[in-house]
């Protein structure tokens, strides 16, 4: 059974740890598609397997393996059928979550269905954007998807298929405002007569989106009609999830004992296939919504038991989810010291293994916890992890993007609905009246198409400028002008892949702003933003044209250095500690200057990611901090074999 990729999916491995800072504010990524096909296939015995798949995917996968073997066993298989059991297979796979398999009968798949605008190849490309998650896999099925849909006809079922699995992969990367032009633009061209199973896929998919942005109401609406399709259709895999999808918004709403019901209705239906994981899935939701309730000890029985199912099937991540609510219910019920216990095994890689939005609320518990047991030290540097981590996940200036795209959404919808009360009456009149009044009738439609018609023209062109004034806004940081961090990694692994290529050299800088919190404490946050600000001017002043300084959080810059030795990179940093010298500090600073502290790598071939080279950069910058400050370090040649990493590097 499947789940949002907040709870019923494996926790999403790294991205290059690019991915979720931002939307995981509801803890919502994009669920697994629970409806089998998103082109149902023109064979009646394939189209059997598909509907089959939504109401028993275990039984479907054992029906296309015998066919399978049939097919390959005979002396001229046939080439299409293969890839149609293939695609059916990767969707079975898909919806019992097991991803890896899907992504091979996938693979398997597009042996055998080559051509650019084949259905089947179609199809197979959608199932493949459902199960990718680290960085490398989503790229290729990207670029997989891209160049397909450029070759199908606009509005056509293979293009709102193809957008759909975009949207989805968009939102994977973080593109929140690109996922939702695409879904929505999916929604809107699935309205139209034989686009039903599309229509509910960007439904659902928009529905999650909408979730982990704070539209609840949207989500709840677009949510419905998922609901409503999987009663219609009798499909009891794909209803448990959709249910188990509205108790996730519901719970997000407050709406705790709604939530606990949808979740249980969720479970019964999981609990006849035999779905041991998706109950415990339920059972760990339902025990947030208990202790939100207060019911104590009856969220430790829903705990424990997910926690049992969790720690069998190996599900780690889930396990520290479900173990930092037993370490809640703990402080709750006057047990502290197990409760920081707990919160100290699930925080033992500094929340590197874990989604940014529950390392910043697990924190926050760990500060309360240490309050209550009087270690009044811990639970200060709890907090201020805490603030730093909700600080950089809640960007307010994206849900505003966010905001406005959603009420796109809406205008587009009302004029869907008005166009088509127009039509009802229109017809229902041309019955009714003379051939005068029909006349009449005609010309207003006609004035009233050539009206609707100059509107979609306006929407269509404000819609281009806004995206790419959208474009621009999401590589940009708001406060310095800098590119911002997504956009200071792109070129950086851009800068590697060339200095790997061509042979050149290569350094990479982490710059850090000296006593930045006490100048925040003394003279103000305003002046923390000026000294931020005065700092990025100033760098114009000591780059080469081809070096690129970016925001890298909070106080923090990073400096790509292309085709720069080291002595160059080392006079670069001494150039710009000069110049930040400079910048002047109100009289609430007096006794204070401004200064940076710098640590720098060079690339070599030992390299082998943009991850390793930071942190070598980091590792110089920690030691500049220990020695003194206002310092420029280089990194030590010997930093891989060290157990010096003070942190991992998230992009």
């Amino acid at each position: 059974m499947c789940e949002s990729m907040s709870t019923r999916r494996r926790a999403p491995r790294p991205l290059k740890l690019l991915l979720l800072p931002l939307l995981l504010a509801a803890w919502g990524f994009v669920q697994c598609q629970a409806h089998a096909a998103c082109l149902p296939s023109g064979d009646p015995g394939i189209r059997d397997l598909q509907t089959l798949v939504n109401q028993d995917a275990k039984s479907a996968l054992l029906k296309v393996q015998a066919l399978l073997d049939q097919e390959t066993a005979a002396r001229h298989p046939n080439t299409q059928r293969l890839a149609s059991l293939y695609d059916v297979q990767a969707q079975a796979y898909s919806i019992l979550e097991l991803e890896a398999d899907a992504r091979e009968s996938v693979a398997k798949g597009l042996q055998f269905a080559t051509g650019p605008q084949d259905p089947i190849r179609l199809d197979l490309l959608a199932t493949l954007a459902e199960n990718v998650y680290d960085q490398a896999e989503i790229d290729k099925a990207d670029q997989l998807i891209e160049s397909a849909h450029k070759l199908q006809a606009k509005g056509s079922l293979a293009d709102t298929c193809l957008l759909i699995g975009r949207g989805l992969l968009q939102f994977r990367e973080n593109r929140e405002d690109l996922a939702i032009a695409s879904l929505t633009q999916a929604y809107h061209d699935s309205s139209r007569p034989g686009f039903a199973e599309p229509r509910i896929l960007a439904a659902g998919t928009l529905s999650t989106v909408l979730r982990g942005m704070g539209d609840y109401g949207q989500a709840l609406t677009l949510n419905q009609e998922a609901i409503d399709w999987d009663t219609k259709q009798k499909a009891p895999l794909s209803l448990s999830v959709d249910r188990f999808l509205r108790g996730r918004i519901l719970l997000l709403m407050g709406k705790y004992q709604e939530a606990i019901d949808e979740f249980n209705e969720s479970g019964r239906i999981s609990a006849q296939f035999d779905d041991t994981q998706g109950v415990a899935f339920v059972d760990v939701r339902v025990c947030e919504a208990l202790l939100a309730l207060g019911q104590l000890n009856k969220a430790r029985s829903s705990c424990d038991s997910a926690l049992k199912t969790f720690t069998a099937t190996k599900y780690w991540d889930q396990a520290k989810d479900t173990k930092a609510l037993l370490a809640r219910i703990d402080l709750a019920q006057g047990n502290p010291e197990k409760a920081l216990t707990i919160l100290n095994e699930v925080l033992d890689h500094q929340g590197a293994d874990l989604l940014p939005i529950r390392v910043a609320e697990l924190y926050e518990w760990r500060a309360r916890t240490n309050a209550a047991l009087r270690n009044y030290r811990d639970a200060y540097l709890d907090l201020s992890e805490y603030l730093t981590r909700y600080t950089t996940v809640n960007d307010a200036e994206r849900s505003r993007k966010a905001a406005a795209l959603r009420a796109r959404f809406e205008t587009d919808r009302e004029i869907e609905r008005n166009a088509s009360l127009k039509r009802e009456l229109a017809e229902s009149q041309e019955r009714t009246q003379r051939q005068a009044q029909q006349l009449r009738w005609n010309a207003i439609a006609a004035v009233s198409g050539v009206v609707v018609i100059a509107m979609l023209v306006y929407f269509l062109i404000s819609n281009y400028r806004y995206r790419q004034q959208l474009v621009r806004l999401a590589s940009q940081d708001s406060l310095t002008g800098l590119p911002n961090r997504r956009r200071t990694a792109e070129l950086a692994n851009a800068a590697l892949a060339a200095a790997g290529e061509a042979g050149t050299p290569l350094a990479i800088a982490i710059i850090d702003m000296d006593h930045f919190k006490v100048i925040n404490d003394r003279c103000g946050h305003a002046t923390g933003d000026y000294v931020l600000k005065g700092f990025a001017h100033a760098s114009r002043g000591a780059l080469k044209p081809n070096d690129v300084l970016g925001r890298w959080g909070g106080e923090e810059f990073l400096l790509i250095m292309p085709e720069a030795s080291l002595d160059v990179a080392l006079a670069t940093l001494e150039r710009l500690r000069t110049l930040t010298f400079g910048i002047r500090l109100p009289s609430s600073g007096a006794g204070m200057r401004v200064s940076l502290s710098a640590g720098v790598a060079i690339y070599d071939r030992i390299v082998r990611s943009l991850d390793e080279l930071i942190a070598r950069a980091d590792s110089a910058l920690y030691v500049a901090k220990n020695e003194g400050r206002d310092l420029v370090r280089v990194a030590d040649e010997n930093f891989l074999s060290s157990s010096g990493i003070r942190r991992v590097t998230r992009f």
